[in-house]
């Protein structure tokens, strides 16, 4: 199956971090990064008394259940050193499923798509950087949603060829 995640970070060289979770997912077993995105730096939504954030995303193949990749990623929260302090708080590495292979979930710990990711420019951005055609299960293109979230600053980083930095 195939999946995009979204990638977030604020605190701790947020670029590196998201250059090092790229890595780490290209390590992953059962995982094969496809496509990522270019980072981009956005104001954070909630608090505003926290850094602005740098995003990105990633498309992967996984042999796992959704579940499993679920685990995995929050795995990988924590060993960058994840903490939930407050909703929508400052964080070290942020990893959502956006979307995964024309599946709707909807459990207690997993939705799928991602119930906001429609409202942010930080997911929407990246995620049509490297699928311009990219649509929810439904049928419906993610593009259609741009305009709604126009009004969110988001900037790409200078260039970054994050797949050199990436191990």
């Amino acid at each position: 199956m195939q999946a995009f995640i979204g990638l977030g970070s604020n605190l701790d060289n947020p670029e590196q971090r998201l250059i090092s979770a790229l890595s780490a997912l290209q390590r992953l077993p059962g995982v094969t990064m496809l496509h990522h995105s270019r980072l981009f730096s956005s104001a954070p939504i909630g608090p505003q008394d926290q850094p602005d954030y740098v995003n990105a995303v990633a498309q992967v193949a996984f042999s796992s259940t959704p579940h499993e990749l679920l685990h995995t990623l929050q795995a990988l929260e924590l060993a960058a050193g994840r903490q939930r302090l407050r909703h929508w708080g400052e964080r070290t590495l942020d990893l959502d499923i956006l979307l995964i292979e024309g599946l709707n979930i909807d459990t207690p710990d997993l939705q799928v798509p991602h119930p906001q990711m429609i409202h942010r420019a930080f997911v929407l951005l990246p995620l049509l950087d490297i699928s311009p055609h990219a649509h929810l299960p439904d049928g419906t293109a993610l593009s259609s949603f741009l305009k709604q979230v126009e009004d969110q600053r988001l900037s790409p980083l200078a260039e970054l060829d994050c797949d050199a930095l990436i191990e």
